[in-house]
């Protein structure tokens, strides 16, 4: 089973009701789309912080599962941290990449690039997962 296969074969509900599609997975990159529907927006017809949030969120945990120990059960976030650049407008797509800034037994850390379908950043969220 290639690594995308096995995220796509976990069960992940809340990416599921946001819209997230993964598109690419690998040990060192993992990426997913979303795209920005009216319910996932703020007034102003722009994405919410939250839902930029969550879309990193679940893109960061299933770089983990891929890269989990043999050992290990699962993994949490146990810390996020979210830098707001820019936004998206309702109607976008918003394209996450996830890329590994430490790989450990007990835990991994990974930035995420929330960006536009045409480039422009929107934000970037650094997390910690707990390896379970």
């Amino acid at each position: 089973m290639t690594p995308l296969e096995k995220i796509r074969s976990i069960k992940m509900p809340f990416a599921e009701l946001k819209g997230v599609t993964f598109v690419e997975a690998g040990k060192d990159r993992v990426v997913a789309r979303m795209h920005v529907r009216p319910d996932l927006c703020t007034a102003g017809h722009t994405i919410h912080g939250g839902a930029v949030m969550a879309l990193a969120d679940s893109v960061g945990a299933a770089a983990t599962v891929i890269n989990l120990p043999d050992d290990a059960k699962g993994t949490t976030t146990i810390e996020s941290k979210t830098n707001f650049i820019g936004a998206a407008k309702e109607g976008a797509t918003v394209i996450a990449t996830a890329t590994p800034v430490h790989r450990g037994r007990r835990t991994q850390v990974w930035q995420t690039r929330v960006e536009t379908d045409d480039g422009k950043l929107v934000a970037v969220v650094m997390q910690t997962q707990m390896v379970l």
